[in-house]
């Protein structure tokens, strides 16, 4: 009886390990059971009511072993701490390092190791824990961006269910648009003298990352012919430069509205200002349909996503529908009409058959398959008859056009922009212009930084942060109905 009683000997380094892998985060520990120097402290309540959704202990860690004889400082602070940054309108590193030794309350609520032993924290011990303010900028700059997203994954995990009774149909409808970043190098600064500001092969010394692109250029066009001179500057028209100018990055944001509640995000991502606006509509799609488990049935995008691929994305067979609204290009120079078999209509009004197909895959940002449609009074036999409208063309075997097989290059043409849903959907464009409004307001637009992973970072980290204080708003407008 006794033998089956006999248990192995403990190993006490594993459970050191076990135990130090069960305590709880600070920042997810119950309101309750913080001590009483945090919750004596106004900016750690603020930060831990704004942070405590987050679930920090399920967020992939990196190794933590000791490294020269001092314990590594997790993710999961330093990601804390520029949250707070960011909220509390901290422009510099600075800034934060000094926030965090003058409140060692906030310091041990995001989790910093402060070795005490009796009482709350001292500054000087804060000090002497924390990292210095170069290794905090370094920091966001080495931080995965992919660690980031997985906080934006929490967030509109949180948001979905927090609305799901309210709003069922979340993330049906998205926009995306893109906002432009300037970066910090004296090519953007006006006042300073720069040979050749605007030659794309000449890297600014300050940001190696940023690159040239154009901002407020119209994307739409509205006359084949070329802008004419000015009269009161008479400057030829071939030279005059349309739009504005930057070195920079930007930045592409998915969001959805819900009438009463709010606009959030859904997905973003931050790439050079030299890539096109279309880049972005992949990959951020790819993750919106992620994070939501499904993809939406209707987008709004401005005209620069005129394209067949984008319509063919939200097209639905069934009885639910879906499409994109997008205002038509003038790309091409004129409007397609087709017949019911989907057939392209010539200029006399016959439906064109197709003649062969052929790939596209240099020049594009989609490889696809494009059709080449022919004169029906030629093709597959000649019929004898004249054209209808004696087209120049019928002298030389007829007129020809290529078009994309994708059902997308037909819905582009066929998507009725006069009705009253097309336009109830391209109204929801305004939850990415709210956004980034927000964006604007905690310092998107002229971040202090000298690269791309880091302006990336802190891009993520400002979404993240704006659904953060969505959530809190949702969470105080359901007490107060409630109540």
């Amino acid at each position: 009886m006794t033998s089956h009683l006999i248990l192995a000997r403990p190993n006490r380094s594993r459970q050191r390990n076990s135990a130090s892998q069960a305590v709880a985060h600070p920042l997810n520990r119950p309101a309750a059971q913080l001590p009483r120097f945090v919750r004596r402290s106004a900016l750690a309540v603020r930060s831990y009511r704004l942070l405590s959704p987050i679930h920090w202990e399920t967020l992939p860690e990196r190794d933590l072993s000791r490294n020269y004889g001092q314990s590594t400082v997790p993710y999961a602070c330093y990601t804390a701490a520029y949250l707070v940054k960011l909220d509390q309108h901290w422009r510099h590193m600075s800034n934060l390092r000094r926030k965090l030794v003058e409140n060692p309350s906030l310091c041990w609520l995001l989790g910093f190791h402060i070795p005490c032993r009796l009482g709350p924290p001292k500054s000087v011990q804060v000090d002497a824990a924390l990292p210095t303010q170069r290794h905090l900028t370094r920091m966001l700059q080495q931080l995965p961006n992919a660690y980031l997203q997985l906080l934006l994954d929490q967030t509109v995990c949180l948001l979905h269910s927090e609305l799901a009774d309210v709003a069922p149909d979340f993330g049906q409808t998205i926009s995306l648009d893109t906002k432009h970043i300037i970066a910090w190098v004296k090519e953007n600064n006006h006042k300073a003298y720069v040979k050749d500001r605007y030659d794309k092969n000449k890297q600014p010394a300050g940001d190696p990352d940023c690159r040239l692109g154009c901002k407020r250029k119209r994307n739409q066009r509205t006359s084949k012919e070329p802008p004419p001179t000015p009269l009161t500057d008479p400057v030829s028209a071939s030279t005059v430069q349309v739009g504005e100018f930057y070195w920079g990055y930007g930045s592409g944001v998915v969001a959805t509205k819900v009438p009463g509640w709010g606009e959030f995000v859904l997905a973003e991502l931050t790439q050079p200002f030299d890539c096109s606006d279309v880049s972005y509509f992949f990959p951020l799609m790819a993750d919106t349909e992620r994070r939501l488990g499904f993809r939406p049935r209707f987008g709004a995008f401005d005209a620069s996503y005129d394209a067949f691929y984008v319509y063919e994305f939200f097209h639905r067979d069934d009885e639910k529908g879906g499409f994109a609204a997008v205002p038509f290009s003038q790309k091409g120079g004129h409007k397609r009409f087709f017949s019911p078999d989907g057939l392209p209509l010539c200029k006399a009004g016959l439906p064109m058959p197709l003649k062969l197909t052929f790939m596209v895959r240099k020049g594009v940002l989609v490889p696809h398959q494009k059709g080449r449609y022919a004169c029906p009074l030629f093709f597959p036999e000649p019929t004898g008859q004249a054209c209808p409208i004696d087209d120049p063309h019928a002298a030389k075997g007829g007129c020809t056009t290529s078009l994309a097989t994708s059902i997308g290059a037909r819905i582009r043409y066929q998507l009725d922009r006069d009705s009253e849903t097309y336009k109830k959907v391209y109204k929801q464009r305004t939850a990415t212009e709210r956004i980034n409004s927000q964006a604007v307001a905690l310092g998107i637009e002229r971040p202090k930084l000298r690269n791309g992973a880091a302006i990336a970072n802190l891009n993520t980290l400002t979404y993240v942060l704006i659904n953060l204080r969505a959530l809190q708003r949702v969470r105080a407008k359901k007490r107060n109905l409630s109540s």
